[in-house]
């Protein structure tokens, strides 16, 4: 039977690019997002093209009634979850100095980026130990996406920082939990990705990878994070749970 994941976020950006990595894995899909699905018709169908029998769950993942809700959908469609994949995040709607920033905008961003995650990981994780005590072999795993914002501190956008090493806490956390179950629980920590998000700044970003921002002197990709969650999605990193991986170009390498 094939595996089945969760990707919150999954029709754009990072998040598409980890579902088309987890597609070629043989992974069946359910896709998050916010948009209505005809609105993402050709992501999906291309999805499904690669092999996958691909859910979409449509929902504000930062609300609890629609995280009950996409729950209910993939356990009537699929009736298993062997991976979840916390990747839905947003930006400020205003880039804000920390001394001007409003409490409105840090709640919306913690909203998405972390309780969803917190949330989310505690309902998967009720789930698969339900699963594993039916199925002994029953393999599961979380993963969470975050950013290099975890430790590096932008000050005009620091609610973002602050979901982000939030989200690295609850990765140690759920790993600690969930270690007796044997479901791993990892951090992915994407650098400067080019996406929707990043689009505003691309000028600012090309300038400092060309002036040695990071080791690797490109932009990463949406496909450098897939191939980094489809490696742990696989099972190829049975041993490391409550680590990071890296998909930043070592641009957090300490230099001189």
């Amino acid at each position: 039977m094939k595996k089945t994941a969760l990707i919150t976020g999954g029709s754009r950006g990072i998040g598409f690019g980890i579902a088309q990595a987890l597609a070629r894995e043989g992974f069946d899909l359910a896709i998050n997002g916010m948009r209505m699905e005809e609105e993402v018709k050709d992501p999906l169908d291309e999805l499904r093209e690669l092999g996958a029998d691909v859910l979409y769950c449509q929902g504000d993942v930062g609300d609890p009634e629609a995280r009950k809700n996409i729950f209910d959908i993939i356990k009537k469609h699929f009736g298993r979850l062997n991976v979840l994949v916390n990747n839905a995040g947003v930006a400020p709607k205003e880039r804000k100095d920390i001394l001007e920033a409003t409490e409105e905008s840090f709640e919306y961003v913690l909203k998405t980026n972390l309780n969803s995650a917190y949330f989310l990981s505690q309902a998967a994780a009720n789930w698969m130990i339900a699963q594993k005590n039916d199925k002994d072999d029953f393999e599961a795993s979380i993963i969470n996406v975050s950013s290099i914002s975890a430790t590096v501190a932008s000050v005009n956008r620091g609610e973002y920082c602050v979901a982000k090493a939030g989200m690295s806490m609850a990765t140690q956390l759920f790993a600690v939990r969930l270690g007796e179950y044997n479901i791993p629980v990892f951090e992915v920590r994407p650098g400067v990705i080019a996406t929707d998000m990043t689009s505003a700044v691309t000028a600012k970003y090309d300038k400092l990878i060309a002036e040695g921002l990071c080791v690797q002197k490109r932009w990463g990709q949406p496909e450098d994070v897939g191939k980094a969650v489809a490696a742990l999605a696989s099972g190829n990193f049975p041993y490391s749970t409550g680590q990071v991986i890296m998909v930043d170009g070592g641009l957090t390498i300490p230099r001189l």
